[in-house]
Formats: structure tokens, C-alpha cells, sequence
């Protein structure tokens, strides 16, 4: 008897060896360990080793195992593929081989596992399974996992030896073309099928409705397309979860196909088409949603009637739909557990109602853009007190912002921004909202001081004010917020200084404090701000030179135009290797462009017009490759222009409109999708001053260097700058012909050479230039015919060429057959005097006349002097009309009149050289002075 009992305890000791003694079974342990020299990442797999101590596998990393057999049922490797450096083929002993950044897996190396149920194999670039060696060794796995791996589309073909799997996760395996069901379809056992973030398109394929035990289905993220109407979805009625967002499906608003799924609890489908469906008024859903997320394109009437029965709803986004009516407060009653209620970008119209009874659940109400009116209800704060985000920006909203919305304690976002909002910010409000972290009241009408001596949003993040009446000087009650990130006062009326103690503010990313009142110096403090990325101080009464310290070596964007600014440009700011935008112009500055410009490998915008910079442009520039807009123009540069040039155009955004950083990493704020990037940059073309900024920046590519000093022939090498849009080279002293590459500026939208002493035809090949609409070579040397009259070339005027005798053909003048026009040397001081001719480029920049001018009809002669400038500071100098009087001079001398009168700056001068003055001037001309126009700001120039 007591043998069969020792017999009986060693069987049972002998069964339970793996949980009593190691807890995992040896050969499971084994099998570990030889799997894991292919998956060695130093992360992962850590305490996977031999040792006395480590013989429980159970316990490494990974890895689950069955409480009772101590057999291995979960293998977790994810993101744990092997890192090998061999870009060959290479097989190893286990079986997997790779190719470059690919891996084909054995899966029979999984056979030791005899109870493993779980595999997550995600993001090991897994291309595949080995031939004979594929999912059918994998029989009893219930979830395999291979997010973000490569598989090919005929992945499915075998997947149907897996029967009895449960959960199936292809996340992002770039798949593509259509979803194959063949194998698929024969998984009736499946409860979950996630195939986002793939490439597959095509309609839903019918045999998907032979997944009748589907709990869980998530198709968001690919191009499937096709009515839902009509799609086997609507037999899947077990469904739980169903995500279709960013599709091309057509999806009926009622979401009628859908209400005989009566355990739907979550339904996404944001970023679809939407329709309104007929007929459906009589019925009801069987379903009662948790989330409902719908967005897209469409005009889809009033809120859908379904809603009127749905009383579980926690999540609701119903944006983008063009839906009218009046503020739906019935979805508040009708769902009390309701803590998302978004309702973006549609078309409702009246006041925003408050529930009868405080709605306790509400955390994240959103009902920007649409066409709410009247005030926002004074006793918002009481009616949703546990709201942690509250956006009604871009509505008409009026009145004051009510102080109740200081009874929001946990309120940690308030974006009220883009309203008629008046009044200021209520004390209230930053006293008890002690939670808030953005703060946004952008493009009201408020006034008055930013804040109180009263302030407890020490928690700030951002702070976005823009585009109101706020005067006084930057509160210093914001020193104490040290998570301040955002600064956005810009379009205010604010003056004083620049307070030094922002230069502590260690965490400040964004300093914007455009079009105000500001004066002084920037704060030497300044420099201490080593994670600045945007910097605005454009069009204030910013003075003395830049700190030499100044030049964060994140920083991004630098706007500092429309100031008084002087100095030379510090060195300093070539540390910056992140820059892309440098805008400095409408300043002071003088000296040379550094040298060590081309540090500044980033960037793209540079913007340095209407200073006193002089020296030749370094040809430094040309070692910056992603150089797209440079404006130069009114200084004093002299020399050539470098041949070496290079444009481009930068794709600063990725797909979702989110800016890149110079090291291609997001930065945004932490609220908000996308960082402000609303700073423009101006840029002079076709004869106007245009902002550009966002996307539409990174878009534009050009280069003035008007209003300078520069010699020497036009590079013909700038014709290969095949993508630029603008090219403006006007009131300089270059010479020679115009290149005939410039036929190859095919995106070109502007082109200026005029007043320069360029020579030669011009190049009959820029009819081809199918987007050039504004175009000038006015005041040169050219000859010969102007390009054929077709294409944009039948649009330009005389104007565009005039100032060129030498030039006859429509148009001008027409070309005389009998008279051949006199000859012209090249050069801009030649002058042929036996034939009368007057070489225009001498005369407009070197040679004073003599007017002799009628005032009135007596016969009283007025003697003075003109000297016309072809280098004025203000482009707003250009084509200022001079005299409309009569005048007794003979044919040479009418013809510079006319050039006089159409388009240039002058000024008067007497008889000793000095400028007689406005008042002098209108009293020497008088009442024939009547369209000599604004005198006093071409005084300026």
C-alpha cells in the first residue's frame, strides 16, 4: 500500500516539475534561448540568459505562462528584431532570413511552444513566412499580432491554416491593393480584425460577411471606397467596435444600415463621404452607442433623428457635416453620461442654451466654427463645472466673457478666439480658473489691461491674445508661470519695453509680439532663452543694434522687420543651425552679409530689404541648399551677382499640416495640432507686397535684388532656377543681353530687369513662360522686336517696354522698313552725338538736364535742374507721376519728359545743387503743379 502511494506522489511530482521546480519546462527554456540571439535589441529581452538564478522563464520578459502547466502561452517580441549589418541574404541556423531590412519567418520554430496561444510579432519588418515552413505550424494560436511589419498583399493566402484564431492584428504592414479574403474568409472563428493604417483600396469584398463572430473590425486609414449601403457590414451583426475613419466610403447620415447591429457600441467614421438618406424618418436603431465619431464632406441637413433615442452616448463628434438648425441642447438632456460633445466646423445658427440641471459628466465641449450668435450664457461656469476644455472660437458671438467661467476649476483649455467678443478678461477668471493651461481669446474686440494684480494661471502653457485692443505693458504677472511656452500679444496696442524677466522664462518657445507699441532694445536677457523657436517683434520702435549674444541654436523663425533696428548683422546668429526664416528688413542695419552665413544649412527665407547693408553678396549663399526666397533689395550691394545660386522650394509640412523642425521632429504645442506659423513673410512681386506664411509659404520661391548697386551681366545660370516664381533684378547697372535661359522658368510669375543698361533682343523663347503676368524690361538698351504678341506675351503693354528707343513692334512703335534705327554700342556711359541719339542709361542716372517749362500761358521760361534717381529706398517711389504741364522744347527733349512723367523719382535741385524743397517747388510750378503728386514721400526715398 505504501509503495502504490510513493508511486502515485513521484507521477505527480514528475507532472508538476515545471511549476514546483523551474516553473517553465526545459525544452520551452531552450527554445527560448536559442530564439533570442535574432532579437537582441539592448532594450529587449534583458534578463533572457542561463544561469541557476533564471531558470524560471516564466518570469523573463515577455513571456506568460499557464498558472497550472507552467507551459508558455504569450510570446511577446514585439520590436525586438535582431540588428544585424549584412545587406545580403543571410540564413540562420533558427531559420529566419533576412534581406536588408526585411524578415522572412519559420514558424515552426514555434512548434516547442505547445500551448501558446498569444504571438506579437509587431515591428520586426517580418516580409513573410519561409516556403513549407508557414501559418500552418501555428494552428493553435488564438491572437497573432504583426503590427507594422511588411507583408505582401498574398500574406492572406495562407493565413486560413490558422483556425483557431481569435484576434488578427496587420497594423500598418503596408498592404496594398485589394483586401484579398481568400484564407481570410475561412476564419469563422475571428472576433477581432485590425487592417489600418495599410494601403488597401477597392470595395469590401462580399466574402467578408462570412466573419460572422467579428467583434471587433478596424479598416480605418486605407482607400476603400463604395457605398455602406450596399456592403457586406451590414451582415455583420455581432459588431462591437467598428472603426472606418479615413476611407472614401459614402456613408448615409442615418446611419440606417446599421440598425440592426444591436451590440454596436463604438463607431468611427471621421473623414468619410456623408449623404442624406430618404425614408427613414419611421424607424428606429437597435443599438445604443457608447461613441459615435462622424466626419467628412457632405451637406447633410439637420442632426440626424436616430439621436433623439441614443441616452448612452459619452463620446459625440459630429464635425464637418454642414449640419443646421439651432444648438442641439436636447443631446445634452437626452445623454447625461455625455463627456465629449464636438460639433466643429458646421453650419448652426442662434444662442448657445444651458441644460436646466448642471451637466456634471460634460469635460470636452467644442463648437468652433459655425454661426452661433448673442452672448455666451452668464452662468456657463455653473451649468458644466467639470469641464476640462471649452472651444467656441470663429462663431459671432458678442458681449463680455462671463466671469462664472472662473467657477471651471479643472478648466484646462479655453479657446474663445476669432468671436466679437468685448469687454476684458474678468478677474474671475484668472483667479479661479488655476487649472488653465491655454488660454486663448485671439481676434476680438477686448480691451483694457491683459491682466490684473489678481492672477493665479500660474499653470499656463500658452497664451494667445492677438488681434485685440489690449494696451499697457506686458504684465509681469506672467513671470511667475514657469511652464510659459507661448506668447502670442501680437495686433495689440500694448507699449513700454520688452521686460528683461522674460529672458528667464527658461521654457519660452514662442515670443510674438507683433504690430504693437513696444519700444526699447531686446533684453540682453534674451540670450539666456535656449529653446526659443519663433521670435516676432516685427513693426514695433525696436532700437539700437542686436545683442551679440542673441542667436538661440533652436531657434526656427526670426522676424524683426518694421523696426530701427542698426547695427551690423551679429555673427552670432550663424550658430543658429535650426533657422529657416530670418526676416531683418525695413531696419537700420548696415555693413557686410557675414560670411559665415553658410552655416545656416537650414535656411530658407531670407529677407534683409531696405537697410544700408553694402559690400558684394557673398557667394557664401550659395552653399545653402535649401535656400527658397531671398530679397535683398534696397541697400547698397555692389559687385556681381554669384552665378552660383541656388533655389529651391521646402515642404516644411508633412501630410497633416503639421510643421517640421529643421531636424525633420515635430514640435507643436501641447493643445493644439500645429504650430503657429502664422508670422508671413512680405515679399514684393508683381508690383505688390504680399504675405506669405503656412503652407502657402513653403510654396514660394524667389529672389529680388532690385535697387542696388550691382554691375556686370545677368548669370545665365539663374535661368536654371527652374522652380522660382519671382525675379526681380530692376534699378541696378547691369549689362549685357538677357539670358535665353530664362525660357526655362517655367513656374515664374514675375520678372523685373527694368532700369538697368541691359543690351541686346530679347530672347523671343519667354513666350513659354505660361504663368508670367508680370513682366518688365522698361528702361534699357534693348533692341530688335519684343517677343510675338501670343500667349501672356498678348497682355503686356507698352509700359512694359518702354524706355528702349531701339525697340519698334507691337506694342511699340512700328518697325520702318526705310529708316533702320541708329546703331547703340553697349555699355552704360556710350552716347553717339552725330546722330542726336541720347543713351537713355547715361541719362537717367548720371546726366542733370535742362527743362525749359511753360507755367502758365504767358511766355515766363522756368530754368531748372533734374536729377533722376535709380536707386530710391522705398519701392513705393516707383511709377510717381512728375509734371502734366505743356512744354516748348524740342523733339529729344519731349520724349524725356515723357519718360520723366510716366515712371520715375525725381529731384529738384537749383542752381547750387541743393534740393529746393516741397514748398519751394510747388511755388516755383505753381498751379501747373497740380499732379505732381505726393512730393513728400518721395522726398524720403
Amino acid at each position: 500500500m505504501e509503495s502504490k502511494w510513493l508511486i502515485y506522489a513521484l507521477f505527480t511530482l514528475f507532472l508538476l516539475e515545471g511549476l514546483w521546480c523551474q516553473r517553465c519546462w526545459d525544452q520551452e527554456r531552450t527554445a527560448l534561448l536559442q530564439l533570442k540571439p535574432f532579437f537582441t535589441k539592448p532594450t529587449h529581452l534583458k534578463n533572457w540568459e542561463r544561469g541557476e538564478q533564471n531558470l524560471d522563464c516564466c518570469q523573463w520578459e515577455g513571456i506568460d505562462c499557464n498558472s497550472t502547466s507552467g507551459r508558455v502561452i504569450t510570446l511577446n517580441l514585439n520590436y525586438s528584431w535582431f540588428e544585424e549589418e549584412s545587406d545580403d541574404y543571410m540564413y540562420t541556423p533558427n531559420g529566419f532570413m533576412r534581406s536588408e531590412n526585411v524578415m522572412y519567418l519559420n514558424a515552426s520554430l514555434f512548434l516547442p511552444f505547445v500551448e501558446l496561444k498569444s504571438l506579437h510579432l509587431a515591428g520586426n519588418g517580418i516580409a513573410g513566412c519561409m516556403e513549407n515552413e508557414g501559418f500552418h505550424n501555428l494552428s493553435k494560436v488564438e491572437e497573432l499580432i504583426l503590427d507594422n511589419s511588411i507583408l505582401p498583399t498574398n500574406f492572406f493566402h495562407g493565413i486560413g491554416a490558422l483556425t483557431s484564431l481569435k484576434v488578427l492584428s496587420l497594423y500598418g504592414c503596408e498592404l496594398n491593393g485589394s483586401l484579398t479574403l481568400q484564407g481570410l474568409s475561412e476564419l469563422t472563428h475571428l472576433e477581432v480584425l485590425d487592417v489600418s493604417y495599410n494601403y488597401l483600396g477597392g470595395a469590401l469584398s462580399s466574402c467578408l460577411s462570412n466573419l460572422t463572430s467579428l467583434l471587433s473590425l478596424s479598416l480605418d486609414s486605407n482607400k476603400f471606397f463604395g457605398d455602406i449601403a450596399l456592403s457586406p457590414l451590414n451582415k455583420l451583426t455581432s459588431l462591437q467596435y467598428l472603426s472606418l475613419s479615413d476611407n472614401h466610403f459614402q456613408i448615409p447620415i442615418s446611419l440606417q444600415p446599421f440598425f440592426n447591429h444591436s451590440k454596436l457600441k463604438h463607431l468611427y467614421a471621421e473623414n468619410n463621404e456623408f449623404y442624406i438618406d430618404t425614408n427613414t424618418e419611421s424607424l428606429e436603431p437597435t443599438f445604443q452607442l457608447n461613441t459615435l465619431l462622424l466626419s467628412g464632406c457632405g451637406d447633410c441637413g439637420a442632426i440626424p433623428n436616430f439621436l433623439y433615442s441614443q441616452h448612452n452616448l459619452e463620446y459625440l463628434h459630429l464635425s464637418h457635416l454642414n449640419l443646421t438648425g439651432e444648438f442641439p441642447i436636447w443631446l445634452l438632456e437626452n445623454n447625461t453620461r455625455l463627456k465629449t460633445l464636438s460639433l466643429v466646423n458646421n453650419s448652426l445658427s442662434g444662442p448657445i442654451e444651458l441644460t436646466a440641471h448642471s451637466h456634471t459628466s460634460l469635460e470636452d465641449l467644442d463648437i468652433s466654427k459655425n454661426f452661433l450668435d448673442g452672448h455666451i450664457p452668464m452662468e456657463i461656469g455653473a451649468s458644466s463645472p467639470s469641464l476640462l476644455e471649452l472651444k467656441i472660437s470663429k462663431n459671432s458671438l458678442t458681449g463680455n466673457i462671463p466671469p462664472s467661467i472662473g467657477d471651471m476649476e479643472s478648466l484646462q483649455s479655453l479657446d474663445l478666439s476669432h468671436n466679437n467678443l468685448s469687454g476684458g478678461i474678468p478677474e474671475k477668471l484668472t483667479m479661479g480658473c488655476s487649472s488653465l493651461r491655454l488660454l486663448t481669446l485671439s481676434n476680438n474686440n477686448l480691451q483694457g489691461q491683459i491682466f490684473s494684480e489678481k492672477f493665479s494661471l500660474f499653470q499656463l502653457v500658452e497664451l494667445q491674445l492677438n488681434g485685440n485692443h489690449f494696451s499697457g505693458s506686458i504684465p509681469k504677472s506672467l513671470s511667475n508661470c514657469p511652464d510659459l511656452s507661448s506668447i502670442d500679444f501680437s495686433n495689440n496696442n500694448l507699449s513700454g519695453r520688452i521686460p528683461s524677466w522674460m529672458g528667464n522664462m527658461s521654457y519660452l518657445q514662442e515670443i510674438i509680439m507683433s504690430n504693437n507699441g513696444l519700444e526699447g532694445p531686446i533684453p540682453i536677457d534674451f540670450c539666456q532663452l535656449q529653446y526659443l523657436l519663433i521670435l516676432d517683434l516685427s513693426n514695433n520702435n525696436i532700437y539700437r543694434s542686436l545683442p551679440s549674444c542673441f542667436g538661440p541654436g533652436h531657434i526656427v523663425h526670426v522676424h524683426l522687420s518694421k523696426n530701427r533696428l542698426e547695427g551690423s548683422l551679429p555673427t552670432q546668429f550663424c550658430k543658429s543651425s535650426s533657422l529657416v526664416t530670418l526676416d531683418l528688413s525695413d531696419n537700420q542695419l548696415s555693413g557686410n552679409i557675414p560670411d559665415c552665413i553658410n552655416m545656416l544649412g537650414e535656411l530658407s527665407y531670407l529677407i534683409l530689404k531696405n537697410n544700408n547693408l553694402e559690400g558684394k553678396i557673398p557667394f557664401q549663399l550659395c552653399k545653402l541648399q535649401k535656400l527658397s526666397l531671398i530679397d535683398l533689395s534696397q541697400n547698397h550691394l555692389s559687385g556681381c551677382i554669384p552665378s552660383c545660386l541656388n533655389l529651391t522650394t521646402n515642404e516644411l509640412y508633412n501630410e497633416d499640416n503639421r510643421i517640421l523642425s529643421a531636424n525633420g521632429q515635430f514640435f507643436s504645442r501641447l493643445f493644439n495640432d500645429t504650430l503657429s506659423v502664422g508670422e508671413p513673410v512680405h515679399f514684393t512681386t508683381k508690383n505688390m507686397a504680399y504675405s506669405y506664411k503656412g503652407r502657402l509659404l513653403t510654396y514660394m520661391s524667389g529672389i529680388d535684388l532690385s535697387c542696388n548697386k550691382l554691375i556686370g551681366e545677368i548669370p545665365y545660370e539663374i535661368g536654371h532656377l527652374s522652380k522660382i516664381r519671382v525675379l526681380n533684378l530692376s534699378h541696378n547697372f547691369l549689362v549685357g543681353g538677357i539670358p535665353s535661359t530664362f525660357s526655362n522658368l517655367k513656374q515664374i510669375e514675375s520678372l523685373d530687369l527694368s532700369y538697368n543698361n541691359l543690351s541686346g533682343k530679347i530672347p523671343p523663347e519667354l513666350v513659354e513662360l505660361y504663368f508670367l503676368s508680370t513682366f518688365s524690361v522698361a528702361y534699357n538698351n534693348l533692341s530688335g522686336k519684343p517677343p510675338a504678341r501670343i500667349r501672356q506675351f498678348a497682355t503686356f503693354d507698352r509700359s512694359c517696354y518702354q524706355g528702349n528707343p531701339l525697340l519698334c513692334g507691337e506694342p511699340m512703335k512700328s518697325c520702318s522698313t526705310t529708316s533702320p534705327p541708329p546703331m547703340i554700342q553697349e555699355g552704360p556711359t556710350q552716347r553717339r552725338e552725330d546722330d542726336g541719339f541720347i543713351d537713355m542709361g547715361v541719362f537717367y542716372r548720371a546726366l542733370p538736364i535742362r527743362i525749359i517749362t511753360v507755367i502758365s500761358s504767358e511766355t515766363t521760361v522756368l530754368l531748372m535742374d533734374v536729377q533722376i534717381h535709380s536707386n530710391p529706398k522705398n519701392s513705393q517711389c516707383f511709377h510717381s507721376p512728375f509734371l502734366d504741364v505743356k512744354a516748348q522744347v524740342d523733339d529729344e527733349d519731349m520724349a524725356v519728359m515723357n519718360h520723366i512723367r510716366s515712371d520715375d523719382w525725381v529731384v529738384m535741385f537749383d542752381e547750387h545743387g541743393l534740393d529746393i524743397g516741397s514748398e519751394r517747388f510747388a511755388e516755383l510750378v505753381g498751379d501747373a503743379g497740380s499732379n505732381v503728386g505726393n512730393y513728400n514721400s518721395l522726398k524720403g526715398c
